[in-house]
């Protein structure tokens, strides 16, 4: 069994805003990040996202799930920015 802060291999896609900032489509990366949330933040550091936690939904394994939900090893996993329409 893992560590609690031992770094877990996760695979994340990024679209729209999130893709031109991080200038990937997707990636695998280990991340300490307890949650999702923290993911997210450990992201935002690293690739400066503009788009604040708060208006952030995430998709891992397919499913929609909260955002203090455990990361866990070999995620796929969504961060999904809020829709522009017109």
């Amino acid at each position: 069994m893992s560590a609690p802060n031992s770094p877990k291999i996760i695979h994340l896609r990024y679209f729209a805003l999130l893709r031109e900032q991080a200038h990937t489509e997707s990636e695998e990366r280990p991340t300490t990040a307890g949650t999702y949330a923290e993911l997210y933040q450990e992201l935002q550091r690293c690739y400066g996202f503009s788009l604040p936690l708060g208006q952030m939904k995430v998709a891992v394994n397919d499913a929609f799930v909260d955002l203090s939900t455990p990361v866990q090893e070999g995620d796929d996993v969504v961060f999904i920015p809020p829709v522009a329409g017109g």
